[in-house]
């Protein structure tokens, strides 16, 4: 269980406080989306549970054990992450796969890219997956970026999945690809999607609604819709009101 009690957290630089009081547990195999305003805090609590950030007061804890306790490569051992932008490494696809799991067989990388739908597009590539990607990935396009970095993701024996707006840069039909690897990829891991896209959320077993540092609600897509309040504001702006 990921278990987050009174959560703070203060920007050094400027002073404000971007979370406040924050408490959230997420069970076992539960996939949470985590949704708000740009500034509300929502990436904050991304790079808190990497340890990225350390908390201003309170804590994480993973299975009972606070997250300070503990290496920081022990504790992203047990973390999948695909953020927005997916940084590769200027090697094969093959090794930027593998990365995930360093002994993976070739069978186990092929299997894991059909899951992402990215063994169709690399077949098409001059050294299929021998092909080195360039610096930061740039002879991939955005979408063949992700489901390289995604199909990574599912190599890594990690129990915690998070996704940090992983397809808000995507056009349309990547991100349909993507939809759907996301969902291959949630199976058996305990998940926080941090998401712009309500879209990427809306089949999530709980929705968290962030204002201003602060969860204002909490609970299924439906339940939120029915409620009229924050949630319902930002899914009638982004889909005109036309769609639940």
């Amino acid at each position: 269980m990921l278990s987050i009690k009174n959560l703070k957290a203060i920007i050094e630089s400027t002073g404000n406080e971007v979370l406040k009081g924050i408490n959230l547990e997420v069970k076992p195999g539960e996939r949470v989306g985590i949704v708000g305003h740009s500034g509300a805090g929502k990436s904050t609590i991304t790079k808190l549970v990497l340890r990225l950030n350390d908390v201003t007061s309170g804590k994480i804890m993973i299975d009972g054990q606070d997250i300070r306790n503990v290496s920081q490569d022990d504790l992203r051992s047990a973390i999948s992450y695909v953020p927005q932008e997916s940084i590769l490494f200027h090697r094969t696809i093959k090794e930027n796969i593998n990365y995930g799991k360093i002994n993976a067989t070739m069978n186990e990388i092929i299997e894991v890219s059909k899951k992402a739908h990215a063994h169709e597009f690399v077949l098409n590539l001059s050294k299929g997956y021998d092909t080195l990607v360039g610096e930061r990935g740039v002879k991939l396009s955005g979408g063949e970026r992700q489901r390289v970095a995604i199909a990574r993701a599912m190599l890594k024996p990690a129990p915690i999945l998070i996704l940090d707006e992983a397809t808000s840069s995507l056009d349309s039909i990547s991100e349909s690809y993507i939809q759907e690897a996301f969902t291959e990829l949630m199976k058996g891991k305990t998940s926080i999607v941090i998401a712009h896209r309500l879209s990427t959320v809306q089949k999530m077993d709980r929705i968290i609604v962030l204002e201003k540092g602060k969860i204002v609600e909490d609970g299924t897509h439906k339940q939120l819709l029915r409620k009229k309040g924050f949630y319902r504001n930002l899914w009638d702006h982004q889909t005109g009101g036309f769609l639940e």
